[in-house]
């Protein structure tokens, strides 16, 4: 009896390679992120347009303005910004201070070009609406509204 498991020479050897898992690694799992991540870029890149003196409205800007002062505490950069975000989208609502004198359809323009930009680059989420609430007008005579820390 002959063994018919053996192959000859005559016929090439075929490897079938397995790959395990299957399909591209970079598609294996999911990725989320979280609503903080999508404020923090949408908050930084809304302070850096021209005209923007701040975010968020006067009394969060002071409860934020004492907070820094604290020891250990840091500048919070979402201040003024909120996202909600989804699996593929996010939309944000900003609320921002403008300098006085500079037109706020220009700066809200700005501002909207450069967050959508920052967070579709920096996330991969499409931004379908940046929502901007001008909530006040920093006039050059107005001191900020940071109050002075006290010495005792």
């Amino acid at each position: 009896m002959t063994d018919m498991t053996q192959s000859t020479e005559a016929e090439p050897q075929l490897r079938k390679t397995t790959r395990r898992g299957g399909g591209d690694p970079a598609t294996r799992g999911r990725t989320t992120i979280a609503d903080g991540v999508v404020e923090k870029i949408a908050g930084l890149a809304a302070r850096d347009v021209l005209g923007v003196h701040a975010m968020g409205s006067g009394l969060s800007r002071t409860f934020g303005a004492v907070r820094d002062r604290v020891p250990g505490g840091s500048k919070s950069v979402t201040r003024g910004v909120k996202a909600e975000v989804g699996e593929v989208q996010t939309a944000l609502d900003l609320e921002i201070v403008v300098d006085y004198g500079v037109s706020i359809a220009d700066v809200a323009k700005a501002v909207r070009e450069n967050v959508v930009a920052a967070v579709e680059r920096m996330t991969g989420l499409e931004v379908v609406e940046v929502n901007i609430a001008v909530s006040d007008v920093k006039l050059p005579d107005e001191e900020d509204e940071e109050p002075e820390p006290r010495i005792q």
